[in-house]
């Protein structure tokens, strides 16, 4: 690697603006370790691969419901949360592991800390991702977005993510560099913010070996799940790649990063900003006003650092343009930090009240996040891959004329994709908010899921195309990979820090400071992190008044407990809000809007993130037992033109008794009110509110066994919004 003096406000991987003498002593040799790089480097294609099809699968139900083939693993409540988890934390986290463990040895001029805890990395977190997609097929979930993982696949996901942290920490003690490069700083951020999110998001109490319930409840938990949610974005799919970004970028372009001090400026002020930013998730919903608008102006300023970053990157690319009209690897980088442009534009956007109360609940979002998900992240990854590849297996890429057609093709499927997303979220909104002459609601639910269906479809022939891109590269790759031999030990020689005469030439930038201390800058990035989420929690957990109980809504019956179970592991809450906002057509639609003390008991709150179907806040009591039954088994019967899948096994599984005292016993250690010594009772309660409505059920000449699901799932739909009818009456 060479120095760049071209100016010193600007930077390439491996600069420093500090010569080295040249009789310090000998040189060290040393071995980087490519075979963790090519490993995960193949589990990014292959999981990218998997979490596509599993997202292509999800899309086409919306058009084809028959496809979930009448099987409790394959509906869309749970195979929708297998792709979301399978492209951020597989294909992406792989993706960000590949990239940062071929980077980081050389921005440290030193081979990572540990082989063994490289090893272990790897394979811990590929049994996350295998476990991960078992349980959530089998109905494992704790519902919360991104985040739906049992507590023991928690746990795991802790101790893997101390060995990566562990790793890289000790890779940069023991570094031959004595600056820390940009892209360092990213990844230093990442580990330490997506430690604490994890850990404080996923605070839950277990009652079974696979089972929980969240620690918080209603608005508290609403929360923090979108501080996590939020972040998660921002420091899983943004700071990692940011630092990727900071790498490949110059190195592909041969050109140094455009500023040094605007880097600067983009990382505090993003890893900043970034974290307080997840009430604007929560617009308009029982969380108080002031967090609301907290989320929002914070939202509005994070466009300054992002654009800033986004323009350190195209930048970069002065006097390569003619480069980029060649190179396939700068094609994508260059859409893909356009699309991270755009998302970051969108996104504070999104947050004003008056665009979120047309775009939230609607498919509008799903758009949104996919420019991000297919642009940034996919086009990045497979910028890096084509690039990577080549040099570690020492060979040419197979055929430049492929690559080219993945681009384009997954060009088109990302227009393909997001486009009919916008018209028919936009379409959504302007269809539900309409009102007759008379002030009657113009259209129903159901008659705008109708209206979506082409725009449905042409959704998955965008992810089609995606897909098929993405498996041209895999060919491509793997011709790549037979041409050449990989170098999985490859040679190196640096000076040891010890050995460094450090001469520095003018004055020294202030930041150099820190640059010289990683745990300083763990430490500092910390502390920036937790001062938002501090600021949004304090208030919220410890001052009641911010939650105001009501006196009506009391604890779920064992039924209901029971039924809500059932509803959050068929994953309703992936297409039904439970959470009517202040808006004339909501009201008019669904009844009341919502108040923060009527989830004071929903240990996890399911507020809900999209609608697919309507809202169920203040279902109970509109419909008679039988509608429900008949609804479950063939929704079309009662719905027609419905995509929602049929449930058959509702109707032939019995609930599991047993374990109802253990969840009493741990909803009392929550905080919910059951008398003591309820869980002995609670089995008794259970059979004869069961026994009520199986003989209900019966009037209508349905017969049913009181013990079997579908009869909890219609005991808690029965039961949404009734609390606050009792209240209204009095």
């Amino acid at each position: 690697m060479h120095h760049n003096d071209e100016s010193k406000d600007k930077l390439t991987p491996l600069t420093t603006e500090a010569k080295l003498s040249s009789s310090v002593g000998p040189l060290d040799t040393f071995y980087y370790d490519n075979k963790i790089v090519v490993w995960f480097a193949y589990a990014t294609a292959f999981w990218g691969i998997a979490g596509m099809l599993f997202g292509l699968w999800a899309a086409l139900q919306l058009t084809f419901p028959s496809l979930s083939f009448n099987l409790a693993e394959t509906t869309f409540g749970r195979i929708r949360p297998v792709h979301t988890n399978a492209v951020i934390f597989a294909f992406v986290g792989n993706g960000i592991f590949m990239g940062v463990y071929y980077s980081l040895q050389r921005l440290c001029k030193t081979r990572m800390y540990s082989d063994l805890l490289s090893k272990i990395h790897f394979w811990g977190w590929q049994s996350i991702i295998v476990l991960g997609a078992i349980t959530l097929m089998l109905g494992y979930t704790s519902s919360k977005e991104y985040a739906e993982l049992e507590w023991p696949i928690d746990v795991l996901i802790t101790i893997v993510w101390v060995i990566f942290g562990w790793n890289m920490m000790g890779t940069i003690i023991k570094r031959r560099e004595r600056h820390l490069y940009v892209a360092i700083w990213f990844y230093i951020a990442t580990w330490v913010t997506v430690a604490m999110l994890h850990i404080v998001n996923s605070m839950e109490l277990p009652y079974t070996w696979l089972n929980s319930y969240s620690a918080y409840a209603g608005v508290q938990d609403a929360l923090v799940q979108w501080w996590y949610g939020h972040n998660a974005v921002a420091f899983f799919l943004t700071t990692p790649y940011l630092g990727l970004m900071y790498y490949f970028l110059p190195k592909a372009a041969n050109r140094p990063v455009y500023s040094y001090r605007l880097s600067i400026i983009h990382f505090w002020a993003l890893i900043f900003l970034y974290i307080w930013a997840g009430p604007h998730h929560l617009l308009y919903n029982a969380l108080p006003d002031w967090a609301q608008n907290l989320g929002t102006v914070f939202s509005i300023m994070l466009i300054a650092p992002s654009w800033g970053g986004m323009l350190n990157g195209l930048l970069t690319l002065r006097g390569a343009w003619d480069r980029v009209r060649e190179d396939p690897v700068l094609k994508f980088m260059v859409v893909a930090i356009t699309a991270y442009g755009m998302a970051t534009f969108e996104g504070p956007m999104l947050s004003l009240k008056s665009v979120n109360a047309i775009s939230h609940f609607t498919d509008w979002t799903v758009a949104h996040v996919h420019v991000g998900a297919l642009g940034w992240n996919g086009f990045l990854t497979f910028g890096i891959l084509y690039w990577l590849i080549p040099r570690i297996f020492e060979t040419k890429l197979y055929s430049k004329k492929l690559a080219n057609v993945h681009f384009w093709i997954g060009t088109l499927g990302i227009v393909f994709y997001t486009v009919p997303m916008y018209i028919a979220g936009f379409m959504q909104a302007s269809m539900l908010k309409q009102f007759t002459p008379e002030g009657q609601l113009k259209y129903q639910f159901l008659e705008t899921v109708q209206q979506m269906k082409p725009f449905y479809f042409m959704r998955s022939v965008g992810g089609f195309l995606f897909l098929i891109g993405a498996l041209i590269m895999c060919y491509n790759l793997l011709k790549t990979i037979k041409a050449g031999k990989a170098v999985e030990e490859e040679k190196a020689q640096a000076l040891s820090l010890a050995n460094q005469n450090v001469v520095v030439h003018g004055k020294d930038h202030w930041h150099r400071w820190i640059e010289r201390r990683p745990m300083q800058m763990l430490f500092w990035s910390l502390i920036v992190v937790i001062i938002g989420g501090a600021v949004e929690f304090i208030p919220t957990f410890m001052v009641k008044s911010n939650v105001p109980t009501i006196s009506s809504v009391k604890p779920y019956t064992p039924l209901e407990l029971a039924g809500r179970d059932i509803y959050v592991r068929e994953g309703c809450y992936t297409c039904h809000s439970q959470q009517v906002r202040p808006f004339r057509d909501e009201v008019a639609r669904y009844g009341e809007y919502s108040k923060a003390g009527e989830s004071v008991y929903d240990h996890p709150f399911q507020w809900g993130s999209k609608r697919t179907g309507p809202d169920l806040a203040r279902v109970g009591g509109k419909y008679p037992d039988s509608w429900h039954f008949n609804h479950m088994f063939d929704p079309t019967s009662m719905s027609n033109g419905s995509v929602m899948p049929p449930y058959p096994w509702l109707f032939r599984r019995d609930v599991d008794a047993t374990v109802m005292p253990a969840k009493i016993r741990a909803m009392q250690k929550l905080g919910v009110p059951y008398p003591a010594g309820y869980d002995q009772k609670a089995v008794d309660d259970m059979s004869k509110q069961a026994e009520k409505i199986a003989k209900n059920l019966a009037g209508d000449k349905l017969e049913v066994k009181p013990s079997r699901e579908i009869v909890a799932l219609i005991a808690y739909l029965q039961r949404l919004g009734t609390d606050i009818k009792v209240s209204e009456n009095k």
